[in-house]
């Protein structure tokens, strides 16, 4: 009797794990390409499983923490925080990577989603601090870097899934810890970028 009282304990239980995972991908299939849904298209978010932004990691001096869920929307979108740290994006993320020009803000926050740091930076920073974030951004996985044309409130900033830091160089410490801290651990880890 005991035995059987555990394995339905163990059943229920499992169950109850499964059925709490997400299902179903949300990013783009083969080749880059969004896998095309069987229901009609909206300009509506289709709201997903709601992001909870949960951290043990101790803070670096500076770093601004704001609570954001997560949608999918195929619209364009305006966001509170310049550059935006989370919230409703597009279904398909922006590849990781440095990019001399500005980048989708809503494939931005995907990969935000994704764990990815994006660190923006503006036109006039120097060339040499532009180079060492284009190194940055091809030596560590998981790293967004794009040029932010106006309105960017510091020189550079970094920004996690919920978290942001603005900094007055590229050579500032914090940026490297920033990464170090934050890479991978935006709602959806271990995903692509």
């Amino acid at each position: 009797m005991l035995s059987r009282l555990v394995s339905v304990v163990a059943c229920v239980t499992a169950a109850l794990a499964l059925g709490a995972c997400g299902g179903g991908d949300d990013g783009p299939a083969a080749g880059g390409q969004s896998t095309p849904s069987t229901q009609s298209r909206s300009p509506e978010p289709v709201v997903t499983a709601p992001a909870r932004t949960t951290s043990t990691i101790s803070p670096i001096e500076g770093v601004q923490t704001y609570a954001v869920e997560a949608a999918h929307s195929e619209a364009s979108l305006t966001y509170p925080q310049v550059p935006p740290v989370g919230g409703i994006h597009n279904p398909v993320w922006q590849q990781c990577a440095f990019y001399p020009a500005p980048v989708p803000s809503e494939k931005a926050v995907h990969s935000l989603e994704h764990g990815a740091v994006w660190i923006t930076y503006r036109p006039d920073l120097p060339q040499g601090e532009i180079d060492s974030l284009a190194d940055l951004a091809r030596a560590r996985k998981l790293v967004l870097v794009s040029r932010w044309d106006s309105g960017l409130p510091s020189p550079v900033v970094a920004t996690a899934w919920g978290r942001q830091l603005l900094l007055q160089s590229a050579a500032d410490p914090r940026l490297m810890e920033f990464v170090r801290l934050y890479v991978n651990k935006g709602p959806e880890i271990d995903a692509p970028c």
